[in-house]
This record gives structure tokens, C-alpha cells and sequence, in this order.
């Protein structure tokens, strides 16, 4: 009860002598403290506002313009050709204010005028500078005269020192292509999966489509795109994800690991410290916008920074017919989970951050608290690993008032989630291949109720320092979850660091209060949902079949050698691991990003093409090598040709998600969208970009390599594949499908794509690469054996 006393700034008793009122001084500190910090952000957050609000130019140059107008008109010039005076005669007259004074008050006025002309002019030429993609599709190594010109005008306008959303004024609409072209590159892309009579038929509708209904939707499209930022965007996000009524762990959520050869310190509470720390840090960094603008690699080319506005304080709300997303300014605690308890760990404390060592003793003092958990409390979380409308009628009925609420409330409204599992992950012991799939698993789903599957991320801190997070997909895609947790785990272990007996560093204020448990009260009929709920997400998690294996000594510098693109590559390796696999090909999923554009997220590559089917038949059909490089070699030119049309517009899949979504608003079936839309990716591919390659020294640090991460398979009979180049020499593979399939093998499948790694090096270089020396290397890495 101490904690709570503390809590309450003041108190009055009525007696009949009058009034007793006792104020708490500390807990008045407290307040202060808080409101503090909060008025010191939202200043902050106005400061940046007006930043990004005129750039690319800075709030000082409005004072240059003014200084340069007035300078001119002491010359006895007039640059404004009338209009100053044309001002100062529509200015209120007041005897307070003489004619000079007048002529100074207009000359402000039309500096601040033209200043505000400047500003919008060089959005808009940047603006245009950015609508142009040529550079994109030149070959590599050779850029043309219209390029160079082109880059030196986007250096010119980009303006200075960046914050992280200064470009998004600056950057171009999606356009909507035309529905004859994407009409063509669809059945261009559905040539090779389809018999001919198939593909006859589905011709037949496709044209229908284009010559009738298409143009009619088509038109309300193109009406949407000149109103809102993204006529895609939002629609995804609520249709895609929201909509869903399907258990969102497992088939949306996805997840993210530790370093794969190396845990800093074994000591859990201690790698909870620093990762939430450096968490923080991050969130600091977020809210003063001093995170640089993504870009195109080795180019000036921003990407869209509107997903970054979500990844913290954010939660999926559940509800019958469609979730919602809720966001907060701000939160100074995170929810905690351990061993079914749910408890509330402040972050702040007298308006400062806490340092990794009071953390860590924060998280130990949770650790140590033998309190059991209330009844009902401990699975409670299965109930966001279950099906969505169960979930929502069950918050609508039990956590809608009273103290359920208060603590739901809590967990919703936290930063982010973090679990501390008591069980122990990671490449580690007599089966390192093993743990590692096992340690993929349990990152994806847990036990079903010890993650909090509807907050942004959960990060998981194991028993032995091992870490990892799950993220929920619909607010952001992974490569936003990716730049945090790169920037979580290397400033966690080189910056942060950690003493000799593996704590934290720093100290700890004897001030700290306690963490605070939630409490709750399940009825009996609350408890049947929630094991409902847990029956649905068991049979699902238990379904799962992952394999995750790293490959060394074979990665991107062995490919570019051969002067390949390393994603056309592996894509194309996938395509042949698959014909080997399953005797046929697949519809397969590939995700680009279009972040080039404003609020811009995915578009899907079409991997599997005539080309690659060609290259794929004459490889296993025993044709000659220089037949074979060469049909490769087409295959990879149309792979990246295709990569390159979805980054820039011209992809296939949203165009016609949209188009349908418009005639569902019209009341109007298409047999052709229909059809389209009920497509099945039987192989769903994704890469994880390592974006911010400055944080890692691969060179001094090679074991320091992240692993990348994962997601569950999107169809029931097929097969999940995310994958991450590390450095020159290294390639992580995920791969996820179902054991109630007897077509799919998640072990088998990953043995095939490493056979056609090596097959299609060797086709195209002399040098074949050694993978179970690779593989014995790792198991005997000095840095390892801190993982035993």
C-alpha cells in the first residue's frame, strides 16, 4: 500500500475543527516532473513542425528574405513591382503607426508572401523531380547525361539536414496505371501457371473486363487517387488487415530475432535492461524526428517515413466486424508478462529516463515476485491469439468497466508489450538446428498467451538473454520493425554494453517505486472464452512446421560476381527448389516496397514467369550450360524488370485489389476480379533488408550478425520464405508451412533451396561453394559458445 500512498499528491479529512488538507510533497515533485517533460515535447513537436512545414527551406531563411526585400527598398527599389504598396493601402489606418512604419509592416508582409511562394515552388518542383523513376531501369554502371542532371537538381532542392518526415510533403502520388496495361501484365504473369484451354478462358474474361465494367472503375479509382495521398493504402490496411476475422498470430503477425551466433549476457533481467533502454532511446529519437530519412541505397532518393508514426504507443482494437488501430502521443510504461502476471513498469522517473541499470532492477524485482496469478489471469492474452470476433464480444462484455478495464486499458496503452519467458532459446546445445526452429516458433507464437498479439511489438527476453519481438503487421510492413531492431540490438551491445558480471552499467536511484501489478477479475464465463480462444490458437500454433538454417561463405559477393542481381538470384533458386519439391510451378508472392510514393507500403512481384519456368525446365531437362546461363540470365533481366515496375507503380495485384474494392462499393461482380482475387500464393517470399549497414562491423564483429526474421505460411498448402543477405557472405533462411499438409515439408523444402543455391552458382561461376564446411565452421565459432 506505500506505493500507493505515494501516488496521491494530496488528502483532506473533514473533522468539526475544519478542513485537514496534507499534501504529498514528492508525489507533487512527481507530477511537476511528468508535466514537465510532457510540455518540453510538445514544444519539441511544434518546433519540428514548423521545420518540416517549410521545407526544404528553414525558418531562419524567412528572416533572409525579409533582410534582402527591405535592403532592396532602402536602395529606392521596388521589387515587388507595386504590390508593397498595394498592401500598405489595405492596411488598417492607426495613428500609433507612422508611414514608415507602414511601408516596413507591408514590406514583411510581402517578404513572408514570396517566402511561402518560394517554398511551395521548390516542393513542387522536388516534388516532380521525384515523379521521375528512369534511373531505375537504367543498366547498371552506366547512368545516363539525363540521369546525372536529374540527380544534381534532386541534391539541389532536397534542401539541408533533414528530419525524418521533412520530405513527405515533396513526394509524388501513386499514379494509378491504366487497366489495359495491367489487364496485359496480369495474363503476361498467369502464361506459365495455366493450361491452354485455362488460359484462353481467363483471357476471354480479362477482356470483357477491360472493354466494359474496367473503365467504369477505373474512372472512380483515378477520382480517389486525386483526393487522397494513396489510393491504396488505406484500403489495404482496413481490408486486408483490419477486416480479417481470422487469428491474427501466425497468419499476420511475424517476428524478429537475436544475434544468431552471440548472447551478450546471459543474465535476463540485464538484456531486458539495455533492450528497453536502447527501445527508448529510439522512441526519443522518433519524437524529435532526429532519425534520418530512409533512402534508395547509394542514392539521395527519400522513402516514405509515414509508418514510423505508429511503431510505438499503438494497438489493435478488436471488434466484430472490423478491428481498429488506436494511437497515443505518448506512454512512459510498458506492460510486462511473466509467468501469468501482467504488471506495469514505469520507464520515467522524476522526468527522466531510467538508465539500463534501474531497469534491469525493475525487471528483477518482477522476476522475484512470487505473488501467483489471479484466476483467469494467467492465459488471458490467448484471447488476442484466437479469433476476432470472439475476442471483441468477450472486451465488449467483460473488460468494459471496473477494474478489467483500468488494467486493459493499462496494457493498451503501454509503449510496447514485453514478455519474459522462463524457457530458454537460441543455436545453442547438442541440436543447434533444432533450437534454432524451435526458437523461430516460439518468437512467432509463443504459448499462445504469453504475447500480447494486438500491440505493435512484443519484445521476448528468454531465461538465458536471448531476445527477439513479435509485430503486428497491419499499422506497419517489416522493414520498419527492422530499422528499430537493428538499431535495438547493435546499440544494446556497443554502446550500451555491459560490466564484467554481465549487468547493466550505472547506478540506481533508492526513489524507484516498485512495478505495479494489474489486477483483474475473470468471471467463469470470461475463463471459458478465453480457453476457447486458446483451443483455436494451440491447434494453429501446434500446425506449424518452421525451419530456419544460415548460410555462409556463400552469399551476396559470390553472386555479384557473376554479375547477378542477389534477390533475382534467390528468387529464381526458389523457383527451382520448388519445381524439384513439388514437380510444378507456383503463383508466388514476392514483396516490393513503394515507398517512393506518399504513405506508400507493398506491391507484389510476380516471381514465377515464363522466364524462369523456361530456365527451370531446360536446367532439369539436361540442356547445355551455355543455354542454360543464358536463359538465367533472361529470367533474372525480367525478375528485375518486374521488381522495378512494382517500386515504381507499375505493378499488377493492388491496381486490382482496388478496382475490386470499387465494385464491391457499386454493388457490381466481375467475374475476371473475382477470380483474380481468389488466387492462392502458394509461395509467399519476402527479404529483410539490412538497412542501416553503418551499425554493424561484419569485419571486426563478423558473429554479430542478425539472424532476420519470419512469418507463418499464407496458404495451407504452401510454403513461407523470408530471407536477409548478411554482409558479402551469409544468407538466412525462414521457412514456414503446415504439418497437416502432406505436400509440404519445411526441413525438405529448405534442404531443395540450398541444393539450388549451389547448382546455380556452379552453373554460373567455376567456384562451388562448401556448405557443410560452412556449417561446421559456425558450430565451432569461439563466439558460440556462449550460446551452450
Amino acid at each position: 500500500m506505500a506505493e500507493a500512498h505515494q501516488a496521491v499528491a494530496f488528502q483532506f479529512t473533514i473533522t468539526p475543527e475544519g478542513i485537514d488538507l496534507q499534501l504529498s510533497h514528492e508525489a507533487l515533485k512527481q507530477v511537476y516532473l511528468s508535466g514537465f517533460r510532457s510540455w518540453k515535447k510538445r514544444v519539441t513537436r511544434l518546433k519540428n513542425s514548423v521545420i518540416t512545414g517549410v521545407y526544404p527551406a528553414s525558418p531562419s531563411s524567412w528572416l533572409f528574405v525579409v533582410i534582402a526585400i527591405l535592403a532592396t527598398m532602402y536602395t529606392r527599389s521596388d521589387p515587388s513591382m507595386g504590390l508593397i504598396a498595394k498592401i500598405q493601402e489595405h492596411l488598417p489606418v492607426s495613428d500609433s503607426l507612422s508611414i514608415q512604419c507602414r511601408t516596413v509592416v507591408s514590406a514583411v508582409l510581402f517578404s513572408t508572401l514570396l517566402w511561402f511562394s518560394l517554398i511551395f515552388t521548390m516542393r513542387l518542383c522536388l516534388k516532380q523531380l521525384l515523379s521521375y523513376h528512369g534511373w531505375m531501369f537504367e543498366q547498371h554502371g552506366k547512368v545516363s547525361n539525363t540521369t546525372k542532371i536529374w540527380a544534381a537538381m534532386v541534391r539541389i532542392f532536397s534542401g539541408r539536414q533533414p528530419l525524418l518526415y521533412s520530405y513527405q510533403g515533396s513526394l509524388p502520388n501513386l499514379p494509378v496505371p491504366a487497366v489495359k496495361d495491367t489487364v496485359d501484365r496480369y495474363l503476361e504473369s498467369a502464361r506459365p501457371l495455366m493450361s491452354d484451354s485455362e488460359y484462353e478462358r481467363i483471357t476471354t474474361l480479362a477482356k470483357e473486363f477491360e472493354s466494359s465494367l474496367g473503365n467504369r472503375l477505373q474512372w472512380y479509382l483515378k477520382l480517389k487517387a486525386m483526393w487522397a495521398s494513396n489510393y491504396v493504402s488505406d484500403w489495404w490496411e482496413e481490408y486486408i488487415y483490419l477486416r480479417g476475422r481470422s487469428p491474427i498470430m501466425v497468419n499476420s503477425n511475424y517476428y524478429g530475432m537475436d544475434f544468431l551466433y552471440v548472447t551478450p549476457t546471459p543474465i535476463q533481467a540485464a538484456r531486458a535492461g539495455n533492450t528497453l533502454h536502447a527501445c527508448l532511446l529510439y522512441r526519443r529519437k522518433l519524437n524529435r524526428e532526429e532519425i534520418k530519412p530512409s533512402r534508395v541505397p547509394g542514392l539521395n532518393i527519400p522513402l516514405c517515413a509515414a509508418q514510423c508514426e505508429r511503431i510505438f504507443n499503438t494497438t489493435r482494437i478488436p471488434g466484430e466486424e472490423t478491428d481498429c488501430l488506436t494511437h497515443w502521443q505518448d506512454s512512459e510504461y510498458v506492460a510486462v508478462f511473466h509467468r501469468g502476471r501482467f504488471f506495469r513498469l514505469w520507464l520515467y522517473h522524476a522526468g527522466r529516463m531510467l538508465s539500463p541499470r534501474e531497469i534491469e532492477h525493475q525487471v528483477q524485482r518482477i522476476l522475484d515476485d512470487p505473488s501467483p496469478p489471479a484466476p483467469g489471469e494467467a492465459k488471458l492474452a490467448a484471447l488476442t491469439a484466437g479469433d476476432r470476433i470472439p475476442w471483441a464480444q468477450a472486451r465488449k462484455e467483460f473488460f468494459s468497466s471496473g477494474v478489467n478495464k483500468r488494467s486493459l486499458d493499462c496494457i493498451e496503452k503501454a509503449a510496447f508489450f514485453v514478455a519474459l519467458d522462463d524457457d530458454e532459446q537460441g543455436m545453442m546445445g547438442d541440436d543447434p538446428a533444432g533450437n534454432l526452429d524451435r526458437y523461430a516458433k516460439s518468437l512467432l507464437h509463443g504459448k499462445c498467451y504469453d504475447r500480447w498479439f494486438d500491440k505493435s511489438f512484443t519484445v521476448v527476453v528468454y531465461k538465458n538473454g536471448k531476445n527477439g519481438l513479435n509485430a503486428e503487421h497491419s499499422w506497419a510492413d517489416a522493414p520498419i520493425m527492422a530499422h528499430v531492431w537493428e538499431y535495438v540490438m547493435t546499440t544494446d551491445c556497443f554502446q550500451l554494453g555491459y560490466n564484467e558480471e554481465g549487468h547493466c552499467k550505472g547506478d540506481i536511484a533508492s526513489s524507484l517505486p516498485q512495478p505495479t501489478r494489474l489486477t483483474w477479475d475473470i468471471p467463469v464465463q470470461c475463463q471459458e472464452r478465453v480457453e476457447q480462444s486458446l483451443t483455436v490458437a494451440q491447434a494453429l500454433a501446434d500446425d506449424i512446421d518452421f525451419h530456419v538454417f544460415p548460410i555462409q561463405e556463400f552469399g551476396k559477393g559470390a553472386i555479384k560476381k557473376c554479375k547477378i542481381s542477389p534477390d533475382a538470384f534467390i528468387q529464381i533458386a526458389l523457383q527451382l527448389a520448388y519445381y524439384r519439391n513439388r514437380g510444378t510451378f507456383s503463383l508466388t508472392y514476392e514483396a516490393s516496397m513503394t515507398r517512393l510514393f506518399r504513405e506508400g507500403r507493398t506491391e507484389t512481384v510476380r516471381s514465377c514467369t515464363s522466364e524462369s519456368c523456361a530456365f527451370v525446365r531446360a536446367l532439369e531437362g539436361g540442356e547445355s550450360k551455355e543455354v542454360c546461363r543464358r536463359l538465367f540470365r533472361t529470367a533474372s533481366e525480367k525478375h528485375q524488370h518486374l521488381y522495378r515496375m512494382a517500386m515504381t507503380g507499375g505493378g499488377i495485384d493492388r491496381h486490382l485489389f482496388c478496382l475490386y474494392i470499387v465494385s464491391k462499393y457499386l454493388g457490381e461482380e466481375s467475374p475476371f476480379l473475382k477470380e483474380v482475387l481468389s488466387e492462392t500464393w502458394r509461395l509467399s517470399t519476402s527479404q529483410t533488408p539490412l538497412q542501416q549497414v553503418e551499425l554493424f562491423d561484419f569485419v571486426n564483429h563478423p558473429d554479430y550478425t542478425t539472424c532476420g526474421g519470419g512469418f507463418g505460411p499464407v496458404a495451407d498448402d504452401g510454403y513461407g520464405v523470408s530471407y536477409i543477405i548478411i554482409g558479402e557472405n551469409m544468407i538466412n533462411f525462414h521457412i514456414s508451412s503446415k504439418h497437416s499438409c502432406p505436400q509440404t515439408d519445411s526441413h525438405k523444402f529448405g534442404a531443395y533451396i540450398k541444393k539450388a543455391l549451389v547448382d546455380l552458382l556452379e552453373l554460373l561461376s567455376p567456384e562451388k561453394p562448401d556448405l557443410s564446411k560452412a556449417e561446421q565452421n559456425h558450430s565451432k565459432s569461439p563466439q558460440s559458445k556462449k550460446d551452450l
